[in-house]
């Protein structure tokens, strides 16, 4: 098996809120790949005494742990176990139902002889290449479907965040964990996959410069540390084209079965 991980800060002067794995469990049959990508908050209150990398490290490494070790569990019931594990350390100090208490996105695969499991929650992609060399992204698409002048003002953001009809991340609640896109794959039927934070899905969400299995293929070559190499290039010819910001935090990870 082949795994690679690289990962970019969007700014020298703040710390990276990625969070990426790829583990083998002690058994040696199968393994897991878990990526998170933190959800920068606005200034203000958030509720919270911790950053947002505090959060994603300690329920990354939790999800990383469980999955490699807790083949009972979905993986479903691994992100609601994780969530709660995590809400629990900072529970007696700080308002973990503060709409922006630290949050991410959530992209989970375990496999097996058998078979690959995946769950996607929110705007990270996971990636899966078949032997044939077809690619299929799965991507939780809810905070698409969401018209962008809904978006425009925090509070409004706000008002969609894990809620009905809105988006949802990886925050306190166990119980997003359900609301999360899942699936099974026959084993047979996948080479490679791969998680991109929304960071790294740059090259093909926003610039176009490749489909997703254009896409793959550079991770193949390249493997992921070339994409993001090739994401910021992209990035800073095309500054004062895009709203936001110019470099965003880019997180891949690349696993060959």
């Amino acid at each position: 098996m082949r795994s690679e991980v690289a990962t970019l800060p969007g700014s020298p002067e703040r710390p990276n809120e990625d969070w990426a794995a790829a583990a083998l469990p002690a058994s040696g049959g199968g393994g897991t790949l878990v990526l998170l990508d933190g959800v920068t908050p606005p200034a203000g209150d958030v509720g919270c005494v911790h950053t947002v990398p505090w959060f994603t490290a300690r329920l990354g490494g939790t999800l990383t742990e469980l999955s490699a070790s807790r083949a009972d569990l979905t993986l479903s019931e691994i992100l609601s176990l994780a969530i709660r594990r995590t809400a629990e350390l900072h529970a007696d100090t700080c308002d973990l139902s503060h709409v922006r208490t630290p949050q991410a996105t959530v992209v989970l695969a375990r496999w097996d002889a058998a078979a690959v499991d995946h769950l996607v929650l929110s705007d990270s992609v996971l990636l899966l290449r078949a032997p044939d060399g077809a690619v299929r992204a799965v991507r939780d698409d809810r905070l698409d479907r969401i018209p962008r002048e809904a978006l425009r003002s925090h509070a409004a953001a706000d008002r969609l965040r894990n809620s009905e009809g809105g988006f949802f991340t990886a925050a306190a609640d166990p119980a997003v964990a359900e609301r999360a896109v899942t699936g099974r794959t026959p084993l047979e039927e996948v080479r490679a996959l791969a998680a991109l934070t929304d960071g790294a899905a740059r090259w093909v969400e926003r610039f176009g410069a490749g489909d997703w299995t254009e896409c793959a293929g550079v991770l193949a070559k390249e493997g992921p540390a070339g994409l993001l190499q090739r994401v910021r290039v992209l990035e800073s010819a095309s500054a004062g084209r895009w709203r936001g910001k110019l470099h965003d935090d880019a997180t891949a990870v690349y696993v060959e079965l």
